[in-house]
């Protein structure tokens, strides 16, 4: 056998071999984060859905597949939702709420921690009432709609002592994992240049992606952030500068602070450079191309909700494709409860360094110079 992983991943991919044991001989924890396909067993996360919409379906349609979360609170401001969702979930009338009691899960047991997915500019105060409940918090990206509220949201729960984490879920998936694991092994040589294509045709006007109050932006906040995220984790730095250019073809749709396309670029410390697009004008723009000296991996769709599909130098990428949420629920449950790391972080911190970068991307649009960032 070439090498202590090589011979790892077989025997996990072989009969059956229960991460459980594998704790048991201290193999797991020895074993390089990428080739953990599975969580451990352990106690279930217990979660209250807040903002019952269609990404909101998504995420408890894929629970029920979950081995260690499931939802056991509502909260919406529907009540005709919460009996719907309450029945179709078995959730009790008691552990729904609305948006004005909702901090009365501080004296329900049954919740453990409460997934946001409401429209963005909610995130901060929502996420301030669910950490002084002193339940964790999972929030759906972006964070905020801004670097300050982010850096509140991380402060307010740490001084709770509950977990903030962002719904990254991409930072779960087999085919990402694989490409950043190639990275990091060398096989692409050192990082020369990442692009990020994210976008697609919004459609109806009256929407609250297209409502500045609600939105807090346009494509940026909503699209164009999975190009920001994903430049990060594919080339494995943190920007130090971006510059950034905005174009606007209907006013009339993208109002003012509405972005419609952005296209903005960036630098790395080792001189790498990513040049991405952030759009809601255009659709099939869901690309990632990472170029390396000695080779590339390109993902095609890559943040789409799958399956993703990859390819290198070397051929064909062919993860098994596992639906993202029910994934990233069971990892977050591990990070929760365990004390897991992930290979890619989705703490609050890592949501205000996009924050950060948003923040500097529109200061680069307005002042039509180059930005500096400072996010180590």
């Amino acid at each position: 056998m070439k090498s202590r992983r090589t011979f790892l991943q077989h025997l996990t991919m072989s009969a059956g071999i229960l991460p459980l044991a594998l704790s048991q001989t201290g193999i797991l924890q020895a074993m390089p984060k990428p080739y953990i396909s599975q969580v451990p067993d352990g106690p279930v996360l217990k979660v209250a859905l807040m903002g019952l919409g269609s990404y909101a379906d998504r995420v408890a349609k894929a629970m029920q597949d979950c081995k260690r979360a499931k939802i056991t609170g509502l909260i919406s401001g529907t009540p005709s939702k919460l009996e719907s969702w309450g029945a179709e979930y078995n959730v009790p009338e008691n552990s729904r709420y609305n948006y004005e009691n909702f901090d009365a899960i501080k004296d329900n047991p049954e919740i453990d921690a409460v997934y946001i997915i409401t429209p963005n500019a909610q995130h901060h105060g929502q996420c301030l009432r669910v950490a002084a409940a002193g339940k964790h918090v999972i929030c759906e990206k972006p964070m905020s709609i801004n670097a300050k509220e982010g850096r509140e949201m991380v402060e307010a729960c740490e001084k709770a002592g509950v977990k903030l984490l962002i719904g990254y879920r991409m930072h779960f998936e087999a085919n990402t994992l694989n490409a950043v694991r190639m990275r990091k092994e060398g096989e692409l040589g050192d990082i020369r240049f990442f692009q990020g294509l994210s976008g697609f045709r919004i459609g109806d006007p009256n929407q609250w992606r297209l409502d500045k109050d609600l939105a807090g932006g346009g494509a940026m906040m909503d699209i164009g952030i999975y190009a920001i995220n994903g430049a990060r984790y594919m080339v494995g730095e943190e920007p130090i500068w971006v510059t950034a250019q905005e174009v606007k073809t209907d006013p009339v749709k993208f109002k003012e602070g509405v972005d419609e396309t952005i296209t903005f670029q960036m630098g790395f410390p080792s001189g790498a450079i990513a040049s991405c697009l952030s759009t809601y004008n255009m659709n099939y723009l869901d690309k990632f191309f990472l170029n390396g000296e000695k080779g590339f991996v390109e993902m095609q769709p890559s943040t789409g909700y799958g399956p993703i599909k990859a390819k290198s130098h070397e051929g064909d990428i062919t993860k098994p494709h596992v639906t993202h949420q029910t994934t990233q629920m069971d990892q977050m449950a591990a990070i929760i409860h365990d004390d897991m790391e992930p290979e890619i972080p989705v703490d609050g911190q890592e949501g205000l360094k996009d924050m950060k970068i948003i923040d500097a991307i529109m200061l680069a649009v307005s002042s039509g110079n180059k930005v500096k960032l400072d996010l180590v």
